[in-house]
């Protein structure tokens, strides 16, 4: 098997580990801020695995299927992305049994768990590094590093100079991929974790390890201790070099977020446009990995998408509705559904408010809907994609996902103007006479003439389905 089969069933959860939920005080560094305090470059506020295992029950009648966890390895950064020990858990995250139990929780549970790999470069205090600054010339790492000149200075000012590192940060040394000793460490903990039960890998600008020959090695390894693993790339723009049999399954869907963000929030794109650009995202990859995209309409490395859409409720819920009704594995950054808002990191990786005062409950309960309806519509995971309407003067966009045995519609209205919707549907075999359902509003409507007629209000859309679908909920 190519790419896994459960992707695209999958609805993700992204969780930045010392923002969720702190579960254990005991484990916080002497300096932690308050839960809750204003995010920062430095500080960290406590969450950690305990505090996921603890809420794990907020997952669940939440619905998602799939956590990706932002990295979790010993690191002295809160985003952890420097890190100093690929085999252990940060101490400030909990032990490795908290790891061993949140896996068993998730898995008892059916949902998959997938770690971040940062792979291109480490942390100043990863044991090789620090034996270069130690011993310089001597070193018998000096090669697992790309080094200018010596003597290395990895802490003064400025950019880093005489060695190569990640967009030039002294404290993030690019690791030498083409060292074998480099790369059979690499794939190496690419395969531990693996076989210690993780579900697959989400990889960190995989791009500047410019190397298909190591990721397509980095592919056989973790698929030799599971099969069924699931890699998927941060790559931000198109490109299908990083998919296939010796890359990825899937990266991650920015374009999309980039096109609905200027068709929903912005108004700079057109319906036609939208609908161009979504189906060109389709068809730049293989069926089997376009399935397995992530979609995100927000991440730690973005603003939040509810701050995007000037706080308006009705542009997050529209933009979500597409996302779950499109090709590949939606994905919400925790908080998004319950209406966080946050500009750009860190200000996006604010603590997760555990008081349901401060919740946009109403928004939750419709993340809630889309989940559920994911999860009944067999069309909405793996049907195919038919575009039904693009009108540029409404702004209204309409397209279907159908399997042989069932179709749906979703119907989208970007326009802050009530339409009148005319969505032509005799191409899914919806006879004159057949009775659909609003999934989001309940109403039915039947087929005259070939077309299904609505009211849909500004800002607003939903989900169609003919009522023998609907009746077998």
């Amino acid at each position: 098997m190519t790419v896994p089969d459960w992707v695209q069933d999958s609805v993700f959860y992204q969780i930045f580990p010392d923002r969720f939920a702190n579960g254990e005080p005991s484990n916080d560094p002497p300096n932690v801020q308050p839960w809750g305090a204003r995010p920062t470059i430095h500080g960290f506020q406590g969450g950690d695995l305990r505090g996921v295992i603890q809420r794990f029950d907020y997952l669940l009648d939440l619905g998602v299927t799939a956590l990706y966890f932002n990295p979790i390895f010993q690191a002295t950064s809160n985003h952890r992305y420097n890190t100093s020990d690929y085999y252990r858990i940060d101490p400030k995250l909990g032990r490795r049994e908290d790891f061993n139990e949140l896996l068993a929780v998730a898995h008892r549970h059916g949902l998959r768990v997938i770690l971040d790999g940062v792979f291109n470069h480490c942390g100043r205090g990863f044991f090789a590094f620090q034996d270069l600054l130690e011993n310089q010339t001597h070193s018998p790492y000096r090669d697992w590093y790309h080094i200018r000149r010596f003597p290395l200075d990895a802490y003064g000012e400025g950019r880093a100079e005489n060695y190569a590192a990640w967009w030039g940060f002294r404290s993030l040394p690019k690791f030498n991929t083409s060292n074998p000793q480099v790369r059979s460490f690499l794939l190496g903990v690419g395969r531990y974790w693996v076989e210690a039960g993780a579900d697959g890998w989400r990889l960190d600008v995989p791009n500047e390890i410019d190397d298909d020959e190591f990721w397509a090695e980095f592919r056989e390894t973790v698929r030799s201790a599971n099969p069924d693993a699931y890699l998927v790339g941060e790559i931000w723009d198109v490109n299908p070099r990083w998919v296939g049999p010796r890359n990825f399954d899937g990266l991650m869907n920015y374009p999309l977020r980039n096109s609905l963000l200027g068709w929903v929030a912005e108004a700079s794109l057109s319906t036609t446009a939208l609908a161009t650009s979504i189906e060109s995202l389709l068809t730049a990859y293989p069926r089997p990995h376009a399935f397995a995209s992530y979609l995100p309409l927000g991440s730690h490395d973005t603003e939040r998408i509810r701050t995007l859409c000037a706080g308006d409720v009705r542009k997050v819920r529209l933009m979500a509705l597409i996302q779950f009704g499109l090709p590949g594995a939606p994905a919400i950054y925790y908080g998004d559904e319950i209406g966080m808002e946050g500009g750009k990191d860190p200000d996006s990786r604010r603590a997760f408010p555990w008081s349901e005062s401060k919740w946009d409950r109403g928004l939750r309960d419709y993340y809630k809907g889309l989940i559920r309806l994911r999860r009944r519509l067999e069309p909405l995971r793996r049907g195919e994609y038919l575009r039904l309407l693009a009108d540029d003067g409404a702004g209204v966009y309409a397209f279907a996902r159908r399997t042989e045995a069932q179709a749906a519609v979703i119907v989208a209205n970007a326009s802050e103007s009530t339409r009148q919707v005319e969505i032509p549907v005799s191409g899914l075999g919806w006879a004159d006479g057949t009775s659909t359902v609003d999934e989001m509003h309940g109403a039915r409507r039947l087929v005259s003439a070939g077309a299904v007629r609505l009211r849909l209000p500004p800002r607003d859309g939903t989900i169609l389905t003919p009522r023998s679908a609907a009746s077998r909920a």
